[in-house]
């Protein structure tokens, strides 16, 4: 008993269960407007018919808030801490989050701008915990871990996404459409993600890795004992400072980051086009408007919300694969299989959609049609969650330097931010004018996304954030972006062999707790 104790109670523990949950904030978000956006109570509160744009601009606004957060919360986690800033970032989401609550709340007029400005507010402190988060649990993870330890956090926010939906969809069925509390009843459940977190959140050590690249060497060590005990600490702050004084001690800016000629350009353009990819894979558009989508294959409205929980229940535990797999066969193969499977499952919910459209005229009964494509938008969701959920948060952790990681992710929560602020927006324009050719314009979006990702993203999995490091200066001399081309195409594909040991950035902080898991 005292064992298990020990275990629940256990730094590490605490430590990954905080960064899962905070990475459930997003999807408890994007669950929780599903439904919310077909409330006849609340279109009415907000003045607004269900076909109107607005619908989309008010669940597209809050990925607006979310770029600002990336930039605000990266740069307080450089200055004054990751633990500071995920504070902060907890704070303002809990604050954007009771203003949805009490918009329209006994009045009406107002009612809209209000949800605009609680939306806009929540996305800064989630746009920030999503910069963050990402850069704390990579930098307390071994390089054989990181993959893993961050693809469980993530399948926490399908987690977040099941519960919201679900909370929704019983509240629904309960006081039906027409009930204000149908659609207040799961905002307020959701603030109990950020009070939780900022309950227990001063149990959490900082980084050890911030604290040397501010020359904190006490507090440092201080952290290592809080997570290790006194026995491991001393090797492995040895190792971290090792590695920091082979780092270049001159500031990283994000004009460096964001010029042609700047030193991490290379590594943003990846960053980049990771998160544009992972948009253009059209699941943003699945997961906010899934019953809508059930509805276009031929399904009744509830038939449509219960079909779009089991969706998501299925996507949770298919997640189950990314993390076992994205350490053993890498971020690249998850990916690229990822965007041709989505392709071909777009392609076919084409002709399928097409069929559900015309099935009066062709004589086709609606489940002949209607069911393979409940099949099919399962199997495209599987394969985003397992090859495109985590990769793109994943990838820009490994791949600067520990002066840009944060900067690193917070460009990669922005192009996130703007990429599903155009994808929400536009995706319920698409339905209403393109109805199931929507699906092809995906299909060929994935296409894209998939060649992209072949030709010019580099394996960073199972190698040191050092190593991924050198496989962009090697770039420069072969004068080519191309992975095939770079070191012998040595980064198409994970290392082979085992590593005899590993020292600075490559000391697994969390490794141990990692490998007792699997």
């Amino acid at each position: 008993m005292s064992w298990l104790k020990d275990k629940i109670m256990d730094k590490k523990t605490e430590i990954i269960v905080f960064s899962s949950t905070a990475i459930a904030l997003y999807g408890y978000d994007q669950g929780m407007m599903s439904l919310i956006n077909t409330n006849e109570d609340y279109l009415a509160t907000m003045g607004i018919a269900e076909e109107n744009p607005l619908v989309g601009v008010i669940v597209s606004v809050y990925y607006l808030g979310t770029a600002v957060g990336a930039i605000l919360a990266s740069y307080l986690a450089d200055r004054r801490g990751r633990k500071p800033s995920i504070f902060v970032c907890l704070a303002t989401t809990s604050l954007g989050n009771l203003i949805m609550f009490l918009s329209g709340l006994g009045f009406r007029n107002g009612a809209m701008p209000m949800m605009f400005l609680g939306r806009i507010i929540m996305g800064l402190g989630v746009g920030g915990i999503d910069a963050v988060i990402p850069v704390y649990s990579s930098e307390l993870n071994s390089d054989g871990g990181r993959g893993k330890a961050l693809a469980q956090e993530f399948q926490s926010n399908i987690f977040g996404l099941n519960m919201a939906f679900a909370i929704n969809l019983f509240i629904t069925i309960a006081l039906g459409k027409s009930n204000q509390w149908a659609w207040r009843i799961p905002i307020a459940v959701m603030q109990v993600y950020p009070v939780l977190l900022l309950a227990v959140i001063y149990r959490l050590p900082e980084t050890p890795r911030w604290f040397i690249s501010k020359e904190k060497e006490e507090d440092a060590h201080e952290a290592l004992i809080d997570i290790y005990g006194e026995d491991e600490a001393k090797e492995k702050f040895d190792g971290l400072k090792s590695a920091y004084k082979e780092e270049s001690g001159k500031p990283v800016g994000y004009g460096d980051m964001l010029s042609p000629k700047g030193a991490q350009f290379h590594p943003t353009v990846v960053t980049v086009m990771g998160q544009v990819n992972q948009a253009l894979t059209g699941y943003g558009a699945v997961s906010v408007y899934g019953p809508q989508i059930f509805e276009l294959l031929g399904f009744q409205v509830r038939t449509s919300e219960y079909l779009t929980l089991g969706n998501y229940v299925s996507y949770f535990f298919l997640m189950t694969l990314a993390w076992m797999y994205i350490d053993v066969v890498g971020r690249r193969i998850l990916m690229v299989g990822g965007a041709f499977s989505i392709c071909i499952c777009f392609a076919i919910l084409t002709v399928l959609g097409g069929l559900a459209s015309n099935s009066d005229n062709l004589g086709i009964p609606n489940l002949a049609v209607s069911i393979p494509g409940t099949f099919v938008l399962y199997a495209a969701t599987g394969a985003f969650g397992i090859g495109w959920l985590c990769p793109p948060w994943l990838i820009p952790t490994e791949i600067y330097p520990s002066t840009a990681r944060a900067q690193g992710a917070a460009i990669s929560v922005v192009i996130w931010g703007f990429a599903n602020f155009a994808v929400t927006l536009l995706t319920p324009i698409g339905f209403n004018n393109l109805n199931y050719w929507l699906f092809l314009v995906f299909a060929a979006t994935n296409l894209f996304a998939g060649l992209w990702t072949w030709l010019y993203s580099p394996e960073t999995g199972g190698r040191s954030f050092e190593e991924n490091q050198s496989f962009f200066e090697d770039a420069k001399d072969h004068n080519t972006w191309r992975v095939s081309k770079i070191d012998k195409g040595e980064f198409k594909h994970m290392p082979k062999g085992e590593k005899d040991g590993e020292e600075g950035e490559s000391a697994p902080l969390l490794g141990g707790l990692l490998s007792s898991s699997s």
